[in-house]
C-alpha cells in the first residue's frame, strides 16, 4: 500500500485542510520544513518518505473553474509524479489542462457535472491517466451536477461502468480531523466487488494503526497530510507498513 502525501494549494501556498472548510485553510505549519512554498514542502515530504508521488489539489481552480498549471509543471520538472485535482468541469477544459501537464488527472465528483463527461474523458485520455474522486462530506456525496445518482454505491458503479480503473474515496469532513478513516467497510466492499479497481482513500488518518487497518481492507493508496506534518507518520511508519 502506497502512502501519498497531499499538497492542498491556495493562493500559491500549501495549506492545511480542516474538514473541507476551505475558507479556514491557512498556510501549513510543518515539523518537516519551515516553508509553505509548494516546492519546499514537496521536497521535504520526498526526503522524509522517499517518494516523489503526490496528490495535488488546486483549491483556487476547484472554486473558480480556472486552474493554473504553472506550479504543477514546476513540480514535475523537479521529478515529482502528480495526481492533480484542478476542478475539472467539462471535457474541453480537462483536455486542455491535461495537455499542459504530465501527471494523472483527477475527475472529481465535486465539480464534474455527470458520468457522461467522465466516460468521454476516459475515452480521450485512457483509464490509466484518469482517476475518479468520489467526494463525500460526512458520508454524503458532493456532486457537481444533477447528472449523478444520489447514492454512493450507485455513483461508484456508474464510474466503474464507464471504464474507471482508479478511484479515490475522499470524505472532506474527515480531512484534518484526526478521527481515523471513516469508510473502512466501504473500501473493503469495493475491493471485493471490483477486484481490479485501484482504490485510494483519505481523510482522518492518524497513525500506523490506521494505515494497517486500511491495508487490511485492501486499499492500494492512502492520502495523508496532517499526520505527516505533525510527525505522527513518517519514514519509520512507512517502513513498518511495508514489513507488515
Amino acid at each position: 500500500m502506497q502512502i501519498i502525501p497531499v499538497l492542498d494549494l491556495k493562493g500559491g501556498l500549501v495549506v492545511r485542510g480542516i474538514a473541507g472548510r476551505r475558507e479556514l485553510y491557512k498556510p501549513v505549519v510543518s515539523a518537516l520544513c519551515s516553508t509553505a512554498d509548494p516546492a519546499g514542502v514537496a521536497c521535504a515530504l520526498r526526503e522524509e518518505l522517499g517518494t516523489g508521488s503526490m496528490y495535488l489539489a488546486d483549491l483556487d481552480g476547484i472554486a473558480s473553474g480556472t486552474a493554473d498549471p504553472a506550479i504543477c509543471r514546476e513540480l514535475e520538472e523537479m521529478g515529482f509524479r502528480l495526481m492533480i485535482d484542478a476542478g475539472m468541469r467539462s471535457l474541453p477544459q480537462a483536455l486542455d489542462f491535461a495537455g499542459k501537464v504530465k501527471g494523472d488527472l483527477i475527475a472529481a465528483l465535486e465539480t464534474l457535472p455527470s458520468p457522461r463527461i467522465l466516460e468521454d474523458l476516459v475515452g480521450e485520455l485512457g483509464p490509466r491517466r484518469v482517476i475518479f474522486s468520489l467526494d463525500l462530506s460526512s458520508g454524503r456525496p458532493l456532486t457537481g451536477g444533477a447528472g449523478w445518482a444520489a447514492e454512493v454505491e450507485e455513483i461508484a458503479a456508474s464510474a466503474f461502468s464507464v471504464g474507471i480503473k482508479r478511484m479515490i474515496l475522499l470524505d472532506l469532513a474527515a480531512v484534518g480531523s484526526g478521527e481515523g478513516p471513516p469508510h473502512l467497510e466501504t473500501c473493503l466492499g469495493w475491493k471485493e466487488r471490483y477486484p481490479e479497481l485501484e482504490l485510494i482513500t483519505g481523510g482522518g488518518v492518524r497513525n500506523l494503526a490506521d494505515l494497517l487497518a486500511l491495508k487490511k481492507a485492501g486499499v492500494d493508496g492512502v492520502l495523508v497530510a496532517s499526520a505527516l506534518h505533525d510527525g505522527r507518520i513518517g519514514r519509520g511508519e512507512v517502513e513498518q507498513l511495508s514489513e507488515s
